[in-house]
């Protein structure tokens, strides 16, 4: 099945029906499918192979997507917030591109792309063009996404047709949102949650709202001003909404749902979340590009459950991600590849149609299928599993391994920790050891160095108290809410 056909059953179904809000700009299905005929008229002409973007999304993001679906070309949106040369890097990776750029970002594609055209010049030429429709092999590859490259060079991962769709019909179900329904979008377009985002809610049915650059009033407003009934966040962006409506409470009686996701929260924060928004339903999302979005989660009845439980095990289960959806399978495995039982840490491994595990460069999945996800976490006996870093993240102390989670968390159940951060600091006795750095909170007293090791000692093994402590204004993030790790590595490696 093509992603085409996603746009194509939204269209015939309700074509009068508006599909998406970017400031002044409404378009319903029809108008969106009209759209993008002529946009992939406008890309088949230009003879290139490959369709790159580079902006902040709104109409554009759902536009190219489906485009370059119906012109039959593979389409990447390329973080715009990278170096001029990180951009022109990337591009040079791609075979043959049209490059469609915001006017602000224009500079930035340099000589890098010998077709460019504004997005106001593509938009312009796709009311006009002769349209084109055509329908892609559920093998070919519709999406190609670039990785963060948190903790390595950026990877070019190709997500096909038949992985994409797999995981819109077999998450939602057509046309199943309320006439009133509106989800907003403030997650950007080159990560795989802006891709789905696009997708999933046009063949659910549901109003897309979309806000290019969050701030978290903005946010507050449009919730309120566009009757928005569900919306996805990253954790810094639950950190922020859930800040200001504590500084100026304000009333969101559509918000029906709200999804947080793209790194392990802390639990402080998602408590607050849960008191402060009582009749909102919070859904954890725990997925990856390489599985076209969300492999587990945990839905607003495990949060609601998990948070008033008074039973350790339950309560726990706040801090997990879920359980798999029934449409992948998941494993934990040790270093040698073997499955490991309920309770027993190692590395994730996932299998489904929606999982791609595939390259430019290469393939990542086994003979079986299974990909390798790099990510550290274990199951308990109800399925519900449990993130614990990344595997590249485990700290070797004189051979023992120690997961940064476990001593972030203990970190942030302190009153007046804010964020923290556990990595491996190089030591002449034991190779590696714990280093940690930590935000404290504005309104409350900083603790001592001394304060935080003997926390970390009485609540886990002596082997787990940090050598070095640094108290830091803000930790490195990147704009997708994951820690960027290797920063502080490389600051507490310095001499």
């Amino acid at each position: 099945m093509s992603i085409s056909l996603l746009l194509e059953m939204a269209a015939s179904g309700d074509p009068e029906r508006i599909a998406l809000v970017d400031g002044g700009n409404r378009l319903t299905t029809g108008e969106l499918g009209e759209l993008a005929d002529g946009g992939a008229g406008v890309i088949a002409a230009s003879g290139a192979e490959h369709v790159v973007y580079i902006g902040s999304g709104g109409v554009m993001a759902p536009l190219l997507i489906f485009a370059s679906a119906r012109a039959g070309k593979t389409y990447t949106p390329i973080n715009y917030r990278l170096s001029a040369d990180g951009v022109q890097e990337l591009i040079g990776r791609l075979p043959d591109p049209l490059v469609i750029v915001d006017d602000r970002y224009r500079d930035m594609v340099g000589d890098a792309g010998k077709r460019v055209l504004g997005s106001e010049e593509f938009l312009a030429a796709a009311r006009t063009a002769d349209p084109v429709a055509a329908f892609a092999d559920p093998d070919d590859v519709a999406i190609v996404l670039f990785t963060s490259g948190t903790t390595s060079k950026p990877k070019a991962v190709e997500l096909s047709h038949g992985n994409l769709t797999s995981y819109i019909t077999g998450t939602v179900e057509f046309g199943s949102a309320g006439t009133d329904d509106a989800a907003l979008i403030c997650v950007p377009p080159y990560h795989i949650a802006g891709v789905n985002a696009a997708m999933s809610n046009l063949y659910a049915g549901r109003k897309m709202v979309y806000l290019a650059n969050f701030e978290a009033r903005e946010w507050v407003r449009l919730v309120a001003d566009e009757k928005v009934t569900t919306a996805t966040v990253v954790p810094t962006m639950l950190d922020r909404i859930v800040t200001a409506l504590e500084r100026e409470p304000v009333e969101l009686p559509t918000l029906c749902n709200l999804a947080y996701g793209g790194s392990k929260v802390g639990l402080p924060l998602v408590r607050r979340a849960l008191d402060l928004l009582p009749k909102v339903g919070l859904v954890n999302a725990y997925g990856l590009t390489e599985t076209s979005s969300t492999i587990a989660l945990l839905g607003p009845e495990e949060h609601r459950a998990a948070h008033r439980a008074a039973d350790p095990l339950v309560r726990g289960r706040l801090g997990s991600v879920g359980r798999p959806l029934p449409t992948v399978e998941i494993e934990i495995r040790d270093e040698s590849g073997r499955k490991l039982p309920h309770g027993e840490r190692g590395e994730i491994y996932v299998r489904g149609e929606q999982v791609s595990g595939e390259y430019r460069e290469r393939s990542a999945l086994d003979a079986e299928g299974w990909f390798p996800t790099r990510d550290a976490g274990w199951i308990d006996a109800e399925g519900y599993l449990y993130l614990t870093g990344r595997a590249d993240d485990v700290i070797v102390r004189g051979g023992e391994n120690i997961s940064p989670g476990e001593i972030e968390d203990v970190l942030r159940s302190h009153p007046a920790i804010a964020d923290a951060a556990a990595f491996a600091v190089p030591s002449p006795e034991w190779g590696e050891a714990v280093g940690i750095a930590v935000v404290a909170r504005p309104d409350h007293t900083p603790p001592t160095a001394a304060e935080l090791q003997q926390l970390i000692k009485s609540r886990l093994r002596s082997s787990r108290v940090p050598e070095r402590v640094a108290f830091r204004d803000a930790l490195p993030y990147n704009e997708m809410g994951k820690l960027l790790r290797r920063e502080l590595r490389k600051q507490f490696s310095e001499p």
